[in-house]
């Protein structure tokens, strides 16, 4: 047994997989080789510190939401053409046939054979069943309890897959949102019920759609301006008010940092947090119609001394003029009020 085949044996050796006549041989081999002795002692203590920890099954719906991303992230990816397809299958194949062409060809002819047949029988089955369950729809309460009746505890974010649609009823305080567990869910209830607060507060952060992510803010947005949901910790220890202010702060889409200033503009007289976020967006938002905004809703505090002193920063250095002179004006009218 030669260096070569002893870095193979090794490995099935650690794990119990080497026949014994083999074992043998490798024995001997490492009693007389240096080199393959401590690289058998290295692969042993790989073995032990892994062992040391033990592998953790992942929850079903991480594994969900990772391969929905990995799905998102290859749809993003341009189609190959046909003709890199087939350039691509004709290099295998030539590679494929070159150590035995004849019997490669044969079996290569009756494997596509066998494959198509596999294929059409796979593919209408699958039909058949797409259509029978397109033919019988079920909401989720159909098959359990409805969740806009559960506590709000029992809606565990942590076990959404995604937010795949918002839609509010025309007229209406009632409001569909339509989110992925393992299989496809959706909830509809008015706009105050905490369950579905608790899926638009999920759905603002849902980096794969800026539809949904624009209505949910907008949605939350309504609900505090309308003073119905939006006190700190309100359902359930989780705060609307603070999914806005994550919003306004990291979200990558002007119109949602927007709508999210309108639904903190009632707080910025009572919470410093929303105030500091606002002359956060004033001071730094890439947006000039942002920055315009937080202006606009900086009213009932223009006189405190930290807002004016960022109306001061911005009237001398913002790069758009209008905003420079809206701070302006703003000043002028604090210092004659005073």
């Amino acid at each position: 047994m030669n260096c070569a085949e002893v870095h193979q044996k090794v490995a099935m050796a650690a794990y119990g997989e080497l026949a014994d006549d083999q074992t043998h041989l490798l024995e001997r081999h490492l009693a007389g080789c240096e080199a393959c002795r401590e690289e058998q002692q290295q692969l042993l203590a790989v073995k032990t510190l892994a062992a040391a920890y033990p592998v953790t099954i992942p929850d079903a719906n991480l594994v969900a939401r990772s391969r929905r991303r990995l799905e998102e992230a290859l749809d993003a990816l341009p189609p190959k053409r046909w003709y890199d397809r087939v350039a691509e299958w004709m290099t295998r194949t030539a590679s494929g046939l070159q150590s035995a062409p004849v019997a490669a060809c044969l079996l290569l002819v009756a494997g596509a054979g066998l494959g198509s047949v596999a294929g059409f029988e796979f593919a209408d089955r699958h039909a058949a069943g797409l259509v029978a369950t397109a033919g019988t729809p079920q909401r989720i309460a159909d098959r359990a309890s409805d969740p806009a009746q559960l506590d709000p505890a029992q809606l565990d974010p942590a076990q959404i897959a995604s937010i795949s649609q918002i839609v509010r009823q025309p007229n209406s305080n009632v409001v569909e949102v339509r989110y992925n567990q393992v299989e496809p869910r959706q909830l509809v209830a008015p706009l105050d019920n905490p369950n579905l607060q608790r899926l638009l507060m999920l759905a603002s952060q849902n980096a794969a759609s800026q539809g949904v992510r624009d209505n949910s803010v907008e949605l939350l947005a309504l609900e505090c301006r309308a003073g119905h949901g939006c006190p700190r910790g309100d359902v359930q220890g989780v705060s609307i008010r603070d999914a806005l202010l994550v919003a306004l702060r990291y979200d990558r889409s002007a119109t949602v940092r927007q709508k999210a200033l309108e639904g903190l503009e009632p707080f910025v007289s009572e919470d410093m947090a929303v105030r500091d976020a606002v002359l956060e967006s004033l001071m730094n938002d890439p947006d000039a119609h942002v920055r315009s905004a937080a202006i606009g809703i900086l009213g009932p505090v223009e006189a405190d001394t930290s807002v004016r002193q960022v109306l001061s920063t911005v009237a001398s250095s913002d790069d758009d003029s209008h905003i420079r002179t809206a701070s302006r004006m703003v000043l002028r009218r604090v210092s004659e009020v005073q």
